[in-house]
């Protein structure tokens, strides 16, 4: 079993290094000057897409710009940089947002030392921010051929996969995202709408200090194939970032 386990995870990431067959569409990433946004919009790019990238500060995404991408300025936490989004990209089809923008910043176990502070900001981007992104946009996603949103999430967020507890918020934010999406994906998808949340794998980024066992690059180049593929029949599914369906 452990063989076959394994022969499954190599064919599984040998396919996720293919090269994807030309594509169109358009394709908006929040959070795409640094980290999964940023291999994602190169991704997105190389496979045909037209790119939308979201930054914070989008005179400092001089990476991202080197990609062609088309840049848009977005606070995810501030109903008014979202607003002002929406209404720059007023009357653009937009064929698949994905919600990548997130943040990890209480990381204690004990009780009684929970920073109350990080837990809010951490909800507040990590789950609040995609549902004001997702209800901004929704007339574009609606007008696209494609509809769909995909929400970066987490195995994190996971309830059947949670044996080991640790950072309270992030867990909280992740699994409230997975649940909003699911909602989303039943109350919507009889409009055509799909709505699916991805784990990006355990990715070396800035928000975990470089650790991980995978880069940015193969974990977008995976997630790219993967978010490509989807169709109506993936809506309110939970995937990791080569197509292994997760529990919730």
């Amino acid at each position: 079993m452990r063989l076959l386990t394994l022969i499954a995870s190599t064919l599984l990431t040998a396919l996720a290094a293919l090269p994807l067959q030309a594509a169109e569409g358009t394709v908006l990433i929040t959070g795409a000057n640094r980290g999964i946004g940023l291999a994602l919009a190169r991704e997105f790019t190389e496979a045909g897409f037209d790119v939308i990238g979201t930054a914070r500060k989008p005179d400092k995404a001089s990476e991202l710009k080197a990609t062609g991408a088309r840049i848009v300025q977005l606070d995810v936490t501030d109903p008014d940089s979202v607003a002002a989004m929406a209404r720059s990209l007023d009357g653009v089809a937009i064929d698949i947002v994905i919600n990548n923008a997130g943040v990890a910043l209480d990381r204690g176990r004990e009780l009684p030392d929970l920073d109350m502070a990080a837990i809010e900001r951490t909800l507040e981007v990590n789950t609040m921010g995609p549902i004001r992104v997702m209800a901004a946009l929704y007339p574009n996603v609606k007008a696209s051929d494609r509809k769909l949103f995909a929400n970066i999430s987490s195995m994190m967020g996971s309830m059947e996969m949670n044996t080991w507890g640790c950072c309270l918020g992030y867990r909280a934010s992740k699994a409230a995202l997975n649940s909003a999406s699911k909602t989303l994906a039943t109350d919507f998808g009889k409009e055509g709408l799909t709505f699916v949340v991805f784990h990006p794998g355990y990715v070396q980024t800035d928000m975990n200090e470089g650790k991980g066992n995978i880069t940015p690059a193969q974990s977008a180049a995976g997630l790219t194939r993967v978010i490509a593929g989807l169709d109506a029949d993936d809506n309110g599914k939970f995937y990791d970032w080569e197509g292994k369906e997760l529990p919730w």
